[in-house]
């Protein structure tokens, strides 16, 4: 019955549905792919059947199998009043299906104008992107708007719209790096007039005419391929595009125009300066355009411009495969570079234009491509320059430019920290390891004048070798007496974000960590969060400069050696206090409070005793030189720990053996002591225990 029940649906059968309903059809039940006979309703415009059925229980929110809601499908029809109906029980204007096209994106795809502006009037957001699954994301599908949407489908009057009624961003992009030029010239939907004139106002509304789409091929490739005169004329006036610049097969817009024998198109090209080898000779041979032939010599090129010697061994392993498909392309010079801008060489989308395989002067290298007169292009290409001598920040070989863009060429690195946690072997580094060339790496920026300003997980690289650089530097501030508060005070709350962050190991994510650090992590979390606290600047008096490199030299970042020996030291300088009846490292570890009042009973019996009766040395089972006292709080600790340290080698083999390694036997027991006597400590002159920039061993 319910499978019936759609049928009568979908032939438009009001009374066939009103009877079906009577006998006890269910209004909710759903045939294939999950229509319920309300999407049919909708699909099939039906105001009345749409009506009757809400009013018999239909779920105005029923999702089909892809998650498309009556709402949505509202959309396609164009239905104002069903979108309205739908919106007044609660439908949200911007929902979205699992292909995230939503009822907006609808309307652009079907040309639906009067739906359009229903839904802009009643809050559609106009440049929302079509949200997908992470599986989708991966192979670089979703991201598109309903510009791009009425652009490919070729509604011209709804791409004006959108623009100049709706302000619709014209150059936002989908997760193929595509605008919506490039979906009004895409090649797999039919060519049409309202496309062609969609492509011709998107660029003289200032669209970004240096995307490719999915195969390399640039907007004046395509345009050639659309064989529109008036488009290639306007891509051509704007100078933003290589001429000579070719798509993932090696061919050129002369190429393609020679192949599909258009020789108005052809000469314009050879006009401007297109390049013309003897491929492209060849072509017109084949082809027998004897008229071409004529035309492509009298430009014939005097040859290729040469290639930049190329290392054969390349010392990446994740990008080997990829960059050796560029070495083999021949692509046109952009003064020592070779680059080639489409998505199967990228190695990260960014705001500004992207992050690129390339080679500098026979280099290796990542490629970031900005708007040269943009100001984040600005302020990394100052930054660079004025680092280059560093160690901890990412290498800087050297930049170009062509036409209105600016390439950044720096050292390759094989992941970022967010790719590196998501690995199954990202045990390898320490977090503390992790941590400390981080802190380095962004006090050696401040000591070079500036501040990052945007410390991201996605901002700190990995090599194939394992080392760790600082790199994104678009948003970094100079630091001057005016700004230094400010600059460094923001570096050091990203700094405390990314202690978290990394001593989890990346399972949250950098948006979403908590305040304080969780009990399962495996560290000390008394050093973790004293670390973290003390990255916060009271106030503008704070050393600011001066504070990061004291904290490079925190206990969190000390090693196991390091803690025993200045627990070691600091005994002695107890020991020697008591000898000499002075009183002021007790004074300074004596609290009411002292959280190692009941030491003793962590330490084993016979470890006790041998440090007690002093003649239970090795060898010797007998008392002879009495016994040593050691007082109940912290202070009889620490001189525990040093008397242990200087007569280990004399105990016996079964003392010995239970304490193994002594640094072992005391950090274990005592995991939080360190931490405890540096806080006491610190800022007293016995400090001078603890290592420092002078004293780092």
């Amino acid at each position: 019955m319910e499978a019936e029940l759609n049928v009568a649906v979908k032939k438009g059968k009001l009374e066939l549905v009103q009877q079906l309903v009577e006998d006890g059809a269910d209004v909710n039940a759903k045939v294939e792919n999950g229509w319920t006979p309300l999407h049919s309703a909708v699909q099939r415009n039906s105001e009345e059947i749409v009506n009757f059925l809400l009013e018999n229980g239909a779920d105005p929110f029923a999702k089909k199998d892809n998650d498309a809601t009556p709402f949505i499908l509202a959309g396609v029809t164009g239905n104002v009043k069903l979108l309205k109906l739908f919106l007044d029980k609660g439908s949200c204007i911007n929902e979205y299906d699992i292909n995230g096209f939503t009822a907006f994106m609808e309307a652009a795809c079907y040309g639906q104008e009067e739906a359009l502006k229903f839904l802009y009037k009643n809050g559609a957001d106009v440049n929302q992107r079509r949200e997908v699954d992470v599986t989708k994301k991966a192979v670089k599908k979703g991201g598109a708007t309903a510009l791009m949407d009425a652009a490919g489908h070729g509604h011209f009057a709804l791409v004006k719209i959108l623009v100049e009624e709706m302000d619709a961003d014209v150059n936002i992009c989908d997760n193929q790096d595509g605008n919506a030029l490039i979906h009004a010239l895409s090649e797999d939907k039919d060519w049409n007039k309202g496309r062609e004139d969609s492509a011709l106002f998107l660029l003289k509304n200032n669209i970004d005419a240096s995307k490719r789409d999915a195969n390399g091929k640039t907007v004046l490739i395509l345009a050639v391929e659309r064989e529109s005169l008036d488009l290639v004329k306007a891509i051509l006036e704007l100078d933003e595009v290589d001429l000579n610049d070719a798509d993932e097969n090696n061919e050129t817009a002369l190429h393609v125009a020679v192949k599909k024998k258009n020789n108005a198109i052809a000469k314009l090209l050879c006009e401007k300066g297109a390049r013309v080898d003897d491929e492209v000779l060849d072509i017109a041979h084949r082809n027998y355009q004897s008229n071409l032939i004529e035309l492509l010599q009298t430009y014939e090129s005097p040859g290729s411009p040469r290639q930049p010697e190329i290392c054969k061994e390349f010392s990446t392993n994740r990008w080997r495969i990829k960059l050796q498909k560029l070495n083999q392309m021949h692509r046109p010079m952009i003064g020592k570079l070779k680059i080639f801008q489409y998505q199967d060489l990228w190695i990260q989308k960014t705001t500004q234009g992207g992050v690129y395989l390339g080679f500098y002067a026979g280099q290796e290298v990542a490629v970031k491509v900005f708007w040269k007169d943009s100001e984040n292009a600005k302020r990394e290409e100052v930054c660079l320059k004025e680092c280059r001598t560093s160690k901890y920040l990412v290498k800087f070989w050297g930049s170009e430019t062509r036409k209105a863009c600016l390439y950044l060429c720096l050292s390759l690195c094989e992941k970022n920290l967010q790719e590196y946690f998501k690995e199954e072997n990202n045990t390898t580094m320490e977090s503390k390891k992790i941590l400390k060339i981080i802190f380095q790496a962004v006090n050696e920026l401040h000591a070079f004048g500036f501040g990052h300003q945007d410390l991201h997980p996605s901002n700190i690289l990995i090599d194939f070798t394992g080392k760790i650089f600082l790199a994104d530097f678009d948003k970094s501030r100079e630091i001057t007496d005016d700004t230094k508060y400010s600059v460094i005070s923001e570096d050091l709350q990203g700094l405390q974000k990314l202690i978290l962050y990394v001593v989890m190991r990346g399972q949250k994510g950098f948006e979403h960590l908590p305040k304080e650090c969780p009990k399962d992590v495996e560290e000390n979390i008394k050093e973790i969060e004293d670390l973290r606290q003390r990255l916060e600047l009271s106030d503008q008096t704070t050393l600011a400069d001066s504070l990061l490199e004291m904290l490079i030299y925190h206990p969190y970042f000390w090693s196991k050696e390091i803690k025993y020996r200045v627990l070691r030291e600091i005994g002695n300088e107890i020991r020697t206090v008591y000898n000499t009846n002075k009183d002021d490292i007790p004074n300074a570890l004596r609290f009411t409070d002292d959280p190692f009042m009941n030491w003793k009973e962590k330490i084993d019996e016979e470890v006790w005793d041998s440090m007690v009766n002093l003649g239970k040395e090795k060898g010797n089972k007998k008392n002879k030189k009495g016994t040593r006292t050691y007082e109940k709080d912290v202070t009889g600790l620490l001189k525990f720990i040093r008397n242990m340290g200087e007569h280990y080698l004399e105990k016996d083999d079964e003392v010995r053996k239970k304490i193994g390694e002594p640094a072992d036997y005391f950090l274990d027991r005592f995991p939080d002591l360190t931490i405890y006597i540096y806080q006491q400590l610190h800022n007293t002159d016995y400090s001078k225990h603890f290592p420092n920039a002078n004293n780092s061993s």
